[in-house]
């Protein structure tokens, strides 16, 4: 029932009793001060607070000079009833206050009375809303306030290292609904996550309960904060029982409405509430005041309640007492009535049954509760210790107690199949439903993830740097959590990851970047790569002193050096007999050869020559060498061209200067982020979907940089070395994450299990493995230097050449008659030279990055000839 038909209903039952109101002459008072009290005479609570009022007023008989006279009337927990109530003690009983009601539906209704009356009313109910005290200035709250003892529930979620909870509390109790929200900030003070807050109707049928347990058991969190009335909370709890919900691995935790009640109910505790953590108000029970009172609570609460096995008083009871010796030391002594009244209650400072009674000016309400039981509920009600605002969890309250903010330090207590610390609070997948994980079936980087496919298309095998980190890290999770990998075949990420808000998988592993965005579909790990975005440009040539060499490699450049000395030596060894100054001494000869060698590159000789073999020899090598010496100056323009365009687009400012293309990944946040963050036109960006197509693109001069994700570009550096480079800033965007259901219990764990293969090297040791190759080949001279195979016919030419005219020089010079017979011998070893000739040059084509595999080629065509 909401506020407007609270105040309804309170202004028709003032009407009505203004006008059965009764004469001056049938009001017979009693002499003295008169207090009102509205209680449920029919609950427990109202029976304790009954009894524990009529015995305050005996105290105070004894100990006061003033008269009070107690007027209790029954609100039948029902708003109406009590408005009616309340105007009777007014109007006919002209009570100078009241005392109640229970719950916060009633003392609403009383309290638009009595502030017309200007009559105060000390509600007992657990909680009164802010506002309500501000709109009812007569309206006190003279329970303690129980919104710390949200904060206890949050600190014991909190040390059994549970992270998610559900709460459940009753829709229709107003009281339960302006608590829940201190619970929700307490449990995210705590770090905390609430799945969900299940509400239940007051009058919930069975089937109700039923569907909604339902619900709670197939999800995966096992923790439960409940708050709701007694009655209630008991055919909830008998019903989760039915449905085995109160074993291992389930936590029940109740607040101070179910566990305050506990007492008085032992039948129930031992048939359908086993193993709850209990919450409830401290108030000191072994004190000699309270012993005294118990006593006689304990005989007086037998006689008029004699169907009720128990006789204990509970904090209802304390809170009652007080509550009556509150209004007897605010008029003790005087007739104060009204805002006189009022003031003289919001001054009262005593220490009573329940603790320190003490308002707090300005909202009308008592100081709250700092100080907790804590509780197991079992086949006997056991009390485990305390927990206190601002010092945490102890097993005694005293000066010398020893507080810690883990439940570990209170005394131990066994629930269903072992202690209360063993239970994780959610479920583990077995072997017969393991975990169900997404994996990308078509990722373009096979060295993240890579699926293989047998002949129908199903998936057979998973590999790559996400899915061994996986794996890493659920063999450091401290329990065994079976699962199984399934491919999914969609392109899109984003699909990917909604396949577990759908609950088609149960987690995602793979090169899935992080995105605000797609936190509404799922929640992360911590980032298993680096963060960030780089831009990515074709490298500038490292060296510019050494640029002259890049034309060709170093095999080409080794090559070149051979057969230039090894023309030199046969023109040297020609010539020499014909002209005195090659001769002399051997160190002369030597330096005569190599000029002889290296000259012929920039100058003609045949006029000097004397022998026709040496000038053969030297025309075809003049011929080789202009065409080696046009294709170096060709190859060096260019790649001096290369290297100026390269150095043009060293930022993002350059490239939107010029106008230039770039390049992202496919599928990818990227596109948003280049067009909207980095102001990119979205005609001047193109999508790529591997590595290959990105270096491709760059050698058709389609793009002229590429934004990727720090692993994907680390990956795309790797593979191509030193022919392209990152240049400016990391944007910080991304990481390559896991993702679990939101609010799943099991992330912390994953979380943690994480870190560990971090921190002990081995998520280093796989990239080194997966990622990173073990050398990195001299890349610029493979893609722009010439090597020998462009060379190979020039070269057997002038070899064959240069060896003919040296076979035949020595033939000639042992046999002045050379004949027919022996010409045609050489013809025939020139053949087979030639033939060698072309395997060496086909093997050097081979192995055209290996100088030291060149020199013995040389060597072995000199020892061929």
């Amino acid at each position: 029932m909401n506020k407007f038909n609270h105040m309804i209903f309170s202004f028709f039952a003032l009407t009505f009793l203004f006008m059965l109101k009764k004469t001056a002459a049938e009001g017979v008072h009693a002499k003295g001060i008169n207090i009102g009290a509205i209680i449920d005479m029919s609950s427990r609570i109202g029976k304790e607070q009954r009894v524990a009022m009529e015995i305050a007023m005996e105290d105070f008989y004894g100990t006061g000079n003033q008269t009070l006279v107690l007027h209790i009337r029954d609100s039948q927990r029902d708003p109406v009833c009590a408005a009616v109530a309340a105007m009777d003690l007014i109007n006919n009983q002209q009570v100078q206050a009241i005392l109640g009601p229970q719950t916060w539906e009633e003392a609403l209704s009383v309290a638009e009375i009595s502030s017309q009356t200007q009559v105060p009313i000390l509600s007992l109910s657990d909680t009164t809303p802010k506002w309500a005290t501000e709109r009812w200035p007569y309206l006190l709250q003279a329970s303690p306030s129980k919104q710390e003892q949200m904060k206890a529930i949050a600190a014991i979620v909190q040390s059994g290292n549970w992270h998610q909870v559900t709460v459940i509390y009753e829709g229709t109790d107003s009281a339960a609904i302006a608590v829940t929200p201190y619970l929700f900030n307490a449990l995210r003070d705590a770090g905390v996550g609430v799945i969900q807050g299940l509400i239940l109707p007051t009058f919930a049928s069975a089937i109700t309960l039923s569907e909604e347990l339902e619900k709670l058991k197939s999800e995966q969190s096992r923790v439960f904060v409940v708050h709701l009335s007694f009655p209630l909370a008991v055919r909830l709890f008998e019903k989760a029982k039915k449905m085995k919900m109160m074993e291992k691995d389930y936590v029940w935790i109740t607040t101070n409405p179910v566990t305050s009640l506990v007492h008085s109910n032992a039948s129930i505790i031992s048939s359908s509430m086993q193993g709850i953590i209990g919450v409830k108000s401290y108030f000191p029970e072994r004190g000699h005041l309270f012993h005294e009172i118990r006593q006689r609570f304990r005989r007086k609460f037998s006689i008029e309640n004699p169907i009720d096995d128990n006789n204990e008083p509970g904090i209802y009871a304390a809170e009652a007492y007080d509550a009556v010796w509150t209004m007897a030391v605010a008029v003790n002594g005087s007739n104060r009535v009204g805002q006189e009244l009022l003031e003289t209650i919001l001054q009262v400072d005593f220490h009573g049954l329940s603790g320190n009674v003490q308002f707090v000016k300005f909202i009308n309400e008592r100081a709250p509760a700092n100080r907790f039981h804590i509780n197991i509920i079992g086949k006997s009600y056991k009390e485990i210790g305390f927990w206190s605002k601002g010092l945490g969890f102890s097993k005694t309250i005293h000066e010398n107690s020893i507080y810690s903010s883990c439940m570990t330090v209170l005394e131990q207590a066994l629930w269903p199949e072992g202690p209360w610390h063993t239970s994780r609070g959610w479920t583990l997948a077995t072997s017969a439903n393991p975990w169900r994980i997404g994996v990308p079936g078509e990722s373009g980087y096979r060295e993240f993830v890579h699926v293989e496919y047998d002949h129908w298309g199903n998936s057979v095998a998973f590999s790559g740097f996400a899915i061994e980190v996986f794996k890493e890290t659920i063999r450091r999770l401290p329990f065994i959590l079976p699962y199984e990998f399934i491919a999914f075949k969609n392109t899109s990420y984003d699909e990917l990851v909604k396949q577990i808000l759908l609950k088609k998988y149960d987690a995602v592993v793979g090169d899935v970047v992080i995105l605000a965005s797609r936190y509404q579909l799922a929640e992360f790990t911590k980032p298993y790569t680096e963060t960030g975005l780089m831009l990515i440009v074709p490298a500038q040539s490292g060296n510019r002193e050494l640029s002259f060499i890049r034309p060709f490699t170093k095999s080409m450049w080794v090559l070149i050096a051979v057969i230039t000395v090894y023309n030199g030596f046969i023109i040297w060894l020609i010539e020499r007999n014909h002209c005195p100054s090659l001769k002399g001494s051997m160190l002369h000869q030597i330096g005569i050869m190599l000029w002889l060698a290296f000259n012929t590159l920039f100058s003609l000789h045949g006029g000097k020559m004397h022998s026709n073999l040496s000038r053969m020899s030297m025309v075809v090598w003049l011929f080789v060498a202009l065409v080696i010496t046009e294709t170096y100056t060709a190859n060096l323009s260019s790649m001096l061209t290369v290297q100026k365009l390269d150095g043009a687009a060293p930022n993002v400012e350059a490239l939107l200067n010029s106008n230039a293309v770039v390049g992202y990944c496919t599928g990818s946040y990227l596109q948003n982020y280049l067009v909207d963050v980095l102001r990119f036109k979205t005609q001047n960006i193109r999508n790529y979907t591997t590595l290959e197509a990105y270096a491709q693109a760059f050698k058709n001069k389609e793009i002229a940089a590429v934004f990727l994700e720090v692993p994907l570009a680390k990956l795309f550096l790797a593979k191509y070395c030193r022919r392209f480079v990152s240049v400016g800033p990391t944007y910080k965007v991304g990481g390559f994450g896991f993702a679990f259901p939101r609010g799943s219990p099991l992330l912390p764990s994953i979380d943690e299990a994480l870190l560990k293969v971090s921190e002990n090297g081995t998520l280093l040791e796989l990239e080194n493995r997966l990622i990173k190759p073990g050398n990195c080949p001299d890349v610029e001279d493979e893609k722009h230097s010439l090597s020998p195979s462009s060379f190979g016919t020039l070269f057997i030419i002038t070899t064959g050449t240069s060896t003919i005219s040296l076979a035949i020089y020595i033939f000639s010079r042992g046999n002045p008659m050379l004949g027919y017979t022996t010409i045609w011998r050489l013809m025939l070893a020139a053949i087979r030279f030639w033939v060698c000739q072309r395997q060496i040059t086909r093997r050097s084509s081979n192995a055209e990055n290996s100088v030291n595999n060149l020199a013995p080629q040389a060597s072995g065509m000199q020892s061929l000839v």
